[in-house]
């Protein structure tokens, strides 16, 4: 078992830059990546508060409101009821 451990590290120690080089690509990847994505994020973001806030705003509601009004006029008509 110990000469498999010296092994590896021999075979580690010589392919060291290689297995460096590899590690610094993907961690460069990674931001790259990473990057992007929280790029289109804010982006996507920005576009949809400035969208949102350059629309004229053409949507109206209409309501009926006599049912309310006369249910509520109602309520302050009836006597109270002594307990």
């Amino acid at each position: 078992m110990s000469q498999e451990k010296v092994n590896r590290y021999k075979e580690e120690k010589a392919n060291r830059k290689e297995i460096l080089a590899k590690e610094k690509r993907k961690q460069a990847i990674t931001k790259v990546c990473a990057g992007v994505i929280a790029l289109a994020l804010v982006g996507w973001i920005g576009y949809s508060v400035y969208d949102m806030a350059t629309r004229p705003d053409t949507s109206t509601i209409e309501m009926d409101a006599s049912a309310l009004d006369s249910y509520l006029s109602s309520m302050g008509t009836e006597p109270e009821t002594a307990e």
